[in-house]
């Protein structure tokens, strides 16, 4: 993937992800994110003043000539139009416009209160669309064994491997990210130590079926002609794993235990290991919020959801749900 830093962008904007990346601790992921999301606005922007002809290919639209005389120039009422734009031309859904307005609110924020360029920030009034709360998709306990299961049937090559990143996931409930960015010393002690979003510390216990998948996979791990000696997962090229190679393994094995690989993913799993310990754990939120690396408990509480809402099932599948008579008075 192309560098960031690599793109054509206005040296304010730049400026910003510097300050983002160093200061703030943002990942390099957050950082393309707010390049991306920004860099539509200010095509938008150009569009939205007449400063380039409206039948445009819009993904062609230079950026490089935004200056800060442009941005003194935005409104709330321009910001609106903006996300109606995002909404009804690039069908955004309201996850997508959320994640629009916090890049907005940021870079805004940066250019009034830290580079001092701006003496009226135009996204203080700037609401956020409503979220609904879906309640995470996940692989029930006899899903997750037959995940499982069809790893260690594949007895192909890299089975051994593929089964400890498998377990790893389900067991502990850690980002892709977080996965690929293991090295050998991050465990000890029957620890895993891993480096979550903002490069944030954590961790982790790890069970038996963890240590003896480690275990089993360090006894074929590859030690001769690394490019990264201290990574713990190796691909066949001899370098540390990537996340693509790891998103394909897993969708492979969900589609070889019969599972549907559009349903699931690497942070499917993830909503799994976190599903699994809370309701079969007894495990206290405080105690998940940690383990899964959440900043607040809300986005943990979620899964305090998952019995109430199974209950729920439960009743509106019940033989007599639709039957009703009408009685007569």
């Amino acid at each position: 993937m192309k560098n960031i830093y690599d793109f054509e962008m206005p040296a304010v904007l730049r400026d910003f992800l510097n300050y983002m990346q160093t200061i703030k601790g943002k990942s390099i992921n957050t950082i393309q994110v707010y390049f991306y999301d920004l860099r539509i606005f200010f095509r938008f922007l150009k569009i939205h003043r007449n400063i380039v002809d409206k039948n445009l290919e819009f993904d062609t639209i230079e950026i490089t000539d935004i200056d800060i005389p442009l941005l003194k120039t935005v409104t709330l009422s321009d910001l609106y139009t903006y996300m109606s734009f995002v909404s009804n031309k690039r069908d955004n859904t309201s996850h997508a416009r959320a994640r629009k307005v916090a890049s907005l609110k940021s870079f805004f924020n940066y250019l009034s209160t830290k580079a001092k360029l701006l003496d009226i920030n135009p996204t203080i009034e700037l609401e956020s669309p409503k979220i609904l709360k879906r309640l995470p998709r996940y692989l029930n306990f006899d899903e997750s064994k037959k995940l499982l299961t069809s790893v260690t049937e594949a007895n192909h090559e890299y089975s051994v491997r593929d089964y400890a990143i498998i377990t790893i996931f389900l067991n502990c409930g850690i980002r892709l990210s977080e996965l690929v960015g293991i090295n050998l010393y991050n465990i000890k002690d029957n620890t895993l130590t891993v480096f979550g979003k903002g490069g944030k510390e954590r961790s982790i216990p790890l069970n038996k079926a963890c240590l003896q998948a480690i275990e089993d996979y360090m006894k074929i791990r590859p030690v001769n002609g690394l490019k990264d000696k201290s990574a713990l997962f190796i691909s066949r090229r001899n370098q540390r794993i990537s996340k693509e190679s790891v998103q394909k393994i897993v969708k492979r094995y969900i589609k070889e235990a019969g599972l549907d690989p559009q349903r699931y993913s690497t942070h499917k799993l993830r909503h799994t290991a976190a599903t699994l310990m809370y309701k079969y754990g007894n495990v206290d939120i405080r105690a998940l919020q940690e383990i899964l690396g959440h900043e607040s408990i809300s986005t943990t509480e979620i899964y305090t959801h998952l019995d109430q809402q199974q209950l729920k099932e439960a009743v509106n599948k019940h033989p007599l749900s639709d039957f009703s008579v009408n009685i007569k008075m």
